[in-house]
């Protein structure tokens, strides 16, 4: 697993906006979004194709029922596959919910969970 970094980003309040509004609209957060921009902007001025991980290629967007988590343990099984997993905004699992995987970073998956 690659080892990330963290760092502040000051930006006007209606780009943060746009950006929570274009995430929520790919179902994904705002840090997934960001972190997609910046790989493809990099490799575009590389000249790179951009290889998404397998994560970010076949999850994102990917609908989940409470039954496929393991919350004892922090995990979630995606498509036979063992991930741990972070709920949107700290929320409590509930099992009676589904969710929406909105993204993956290393071996952490995060999910929304659908209002239905």
């Amino acid at each position: 697993m690659e080892k990330t970094a963290a760092f502040l980003l000051r930006i006007p309040q209606d780009l943060k906006k746009g950006l929570e509004k274009r995430a929520a609209e790919q179902n994904q957060s705002v840090n997934g979004l960001l972190q997609t921009m910046i790989v493809r902007e990099l490799a575009k001025q590389d000249d790179q194709v951009t290889d998404d991980s397998l994560e970010n290629r076949q999850f994102i967007g990917q609908t989940l029922t409470g039954s496929q988590v393991d919350s004892e343990n922090g995990l979630v099984q995606v498509k036979g596959i063992f991930y741990r997993y972070l709920i949107e905004s700290n929320l409590k699992f509930d099992p009676a919910k589904d969710y929406i995987v909105i993204e993956a970073n290393g071996n952490i998956l995060t999910l929304r969970p659908i209002v239905r």
